[in-house]
């Protein structure tokens, strides 16, 4: 049985300025309905949480953000089954979460952050406390968003784009096919 490999964004460090529209476009995608989508900067009254995070370093800046890891860390570190494979994608159920940081401590990209729970727009406490209830939080590569991640569509560098490790295989293997043919020893 032939297993596919989901696909997933990747950062060029070469063209990333820092300018964080990746950022402002996932937050903005992952909180449609809310009422701070449509806002000015400086207006919106919420922490600014996207499923990516601009990491700057002393020779730039990237975006890192879950690669959807074949045989992901965090899924096999959930023992609340909250992180599953969904169409070769690794996604978290918010409902089945219960914040417990297992998935975060699994992640080797550092990939996975909690956010604060909320249902029909309203922040959810703990259950039998004042505490406000979180969950694992990472990308799901814009999963219901037409036309895939938002990140890789607002950044204005082209820094990002969406990986499909099958298809760069193919398209490695006819380079590596195309260069040997153009060596002599090949001929």
């Amino acid at each position: 049985m032939k297993k596919e490999l989901g696909s997933f964004v990747i950062g060029d460090s070469t063209k990333c300025t820092g300018c964080k529209a990746c950022e402002m476009a996932c937050f903005t995608v992952h909180n449609q309905g809310s009422n701070h989508v449509g806002k000015t900067v400086g207006t919106v009254t919420v922490p600014v949480v996207p499923r990516l995070f601009l990491t700057k370093f002393e020779y730039g800046c990237m975006p890192i953000q879950c690669k959807h890891c074949e045989n992901a860390p965090c899924l096999n570190a959930c023992t609340k089954g909250a992180i599953s494979r969904i169409d070769n994608q690794v996604i978290v159920d918010p409902e089945k979460c219960i914040g417990c940081k297992d998935c975060m401590q699994a992640c080797p990209f550092g990939a996975v952050t909690l956010l604060p729970y909320a249902k029909d727009g309203k922040v959810v406490a703990q259950i039998g406390s004042n505490e406000t209830r979180v969950f694992a939080s990472k990308c799901d590569l814009c999963k219901d968003v037409p036309g895939g991640p938002a990140c890789v569509r607002a950044c204005p560098h082209e820094a990002l784009r969406l990986v499909d490790p099958e298809a760069e295989r193919e398209e490695k293997n006819i380079k590596a096919a195309e260069a040997l043919l153009l060596t002599k020893n090949w001929r």
